[in-house]
């Protein structure tokens, strides 16, 4: 527990898996927790799963009982948003519905004094759009826990143009208290880790849509030679393709249908046959006792030829953020090795492959198939050209 936390005392708006996620780790930090839903069983349910969740902790012997009971007991359930008086810091968490997260803020702003921070959870609506109609626009600010949110060290810290520089220094400095690992991204679709890592997937189906590959064959290529901890297609199927292909098709939708972007139709007839993945049995694997059946064509050369087309991608679309000061280079190898546990940052990738390598399949990419998503970006081009990498 930390006694040095700036913002000691908070609201938890939500009491679904990422609001009790969250909820956790600002009590473990030390902090007192107010967990609020309209859905009263909900929240009861929401702690009887977290008093599961200290129970394996202390079993496992990661946590003394004396310290998970406090942990507990710092969260305290309320039936009102009135009940929470004194609170530093509100983090919502409710479903991804503008006019719902817009409603929540105008109410708070009413119950709240000024200095309360708002934050927002979101992993998809722009900050100023949830900003507009307040009276205090510059307390509003994404904070975008990964989930799950105890064991996920990466939060996106994202501010609207009206977000107060002192409310970002102050969050940052926060969470970092919490043991987080923050970065700070723009106010953009995607912000960093959902905009970068649509190339991870969207390469995999495309190399499967042209038939040179199978998804299990695809996902063995990357983790057994790219050392990724899972494969695009496992992975696409554990967080749910409805769910995979939504994130997918909003940031294309907000790029203006940028091609690289663009969702996959195999992806898409996967939702649309309810095939969702591990959740419903099927997704591009079929299960069976609950694991997925595979059986991979082990071929080195093939293999070597799938990870580096699919590393072109991610490094372009991670220069594209660059380019477009998304953020720092830092923050940008932070958010990919601690977000979605890439091996190594992407830069660092593109440095031990070589800058004119990755142009290089970028460009036959695009003289084959004439395909837009394979258009090198022009700080990659740059860094070919004059042999070093300027971030202006």
């Amino acid at each position: 527990m930390k006694n040095d936390l700036t913002f000691k005392k908070t609201i938890v708006v939500g009491a679904g898996a990422m609001g009790i996620g969250i909820a956790q780790v600002l009590s473990q930090a030390g902090a007192t927790v107010f967990l609020y839903d309209i859905d009263l069983a909900g929240v009861k349910k929401a702690l009887e799963k977290l008093e599961k969740v200290m129970e394996r902790l202390v079993v496992k012997g990661r946590l003394e009982r004396p310290e998970s009971r406090e942990i507990l007991k710092r969260i305290t359930p309320i039936e009102a948003l009135e009940k929470a008086e004194g609170a530093q810091v509100v983090i919502e968490a409710i479903s991804e519905n503008i006019e719902l997260k817009r409603d929540l803020f105008q109410r708070l702003e009413d119950l709240l004094p000024a200095d309360t921070i708002f934050a927002t959870n979101t992993s998809s609506l722009s900050i100023a759009s949830l900003a507009k109609g307040l009276n205090h626009p510059e307390r509003l600010i994404g904070i975008h826990f990964f989930n799950p949110a105890a064991l996920m060290p990466l939060v996106e810290i994202i501010p609207s143009m009206a977000t107060g520089p002192e409310i970002v220094s102050g969050c940052k400095s926060w969470l970092t208290q919490m043991g987080k690992s923050p970065v700070v991204a723009k106010d953009s679709p995607g912000f960093i880790v959902n905009r970068v890592a649509r190339a991870f997937y969207g390469e995999a189906m495309n190399i499967y849509e042209e038939g040179i590959a199978s998804p299990d064959t695809i996902d063995w290529a990357m983790t057994s030679i790219g050392k990724f901890k899972m494969g695009p297609f496992l992975l696409m199927d554990f967080i749910g393709q409805d769910i995979n292909y939504s994130v997918s098709e909003s940031v294309w939708t907000q790029f203006y249908f940028e091609p690289r972007f663009r969702p996959n139709i195999s992806q898409k007839r996967l939702v649309e046959q309810g095939w969702l993945g591990r959740k419903t049995g099927r997704g591009f694997y079929t299960y069976e006792k609950g694991s997925a059946v595979s059986n991979p064509i082990k071929d080195e050369a093939l293999g070597n030829s799938i990870l580096e087309r699919i590393l072109a991608l991610l490094i372009n679309e991670a220069l594209s953020a660059l380019g477009d000061r998304l953020c720092t280079l830092e923050d940008l190898e932070t958010a990919m090795v601690k977000g979605v546990n890439y091996p190594i940052g992407l830069i660092e990738w593109a440095k031990k492959i070589g800058p004119d390598k990755i142009l290089q399949i970028l460009k036959d990419l695009l003289d084959h198939t004439g395909d837009g998503r394979y258009r090198p970006t022009a700080l990659l081009k740059d860094w070919v050209t004059k042999g070093k990498l300027e971030i202006k």
